[in-house]
């Protein structure tokens, strides 16, 4: 215990090349939009779901392409699959189909929830 009333910080380094990437590939191959995606927040900004709880589809697409799988891997259930996100994406992102490939993506990599 430090004296001082303060201690250091874990790093929190993300290393990029050793997660994950097989479910953004699965999904860029089946959805080509999902590349195109700048991560903007649209989509998470009209989320009727991330309105009421804690879901962001914009954290979920920038994990995914990270590589980091498990949080999104349970967070993507929440999704009502209404499409208002489709409508505001300034990039033209099928976010619904986005999300039905990644629910398929999780399913076949056996990707569970935390």
């Amino acid at each position: 215990m430090n004296r001082f009333g303060y201690s250091l910080s874990k790093a929190r380094v993300i290393d990029y090349d050793a997660n994950n990437h097989a479910v953004a590939e699965y999904i860029a191959e089946k959805e080509p939009s999902f590349r195109l995606c700048i991560a903007c927040g649209g989509c998470a900004a009209t989320c009727t779901t991330g309105n009421f709880t804690e879901f962001s589809l914009r954290e979920i697409n920038i994990l995914i392409h990270r590589g980091e799988n498990r949080k999104p891997g349970s967070d993507i259930r929440k999704c009502m699959l209404c499409g208002k996100c489709i409508l505001v994406c300034p990039r033209g992102v099928n976010t619904r189909n986005v999300v039905i490939t990644a629910r398929e993506a999780f399913k076949k990599f056996g990707i569970n929830a935390l």
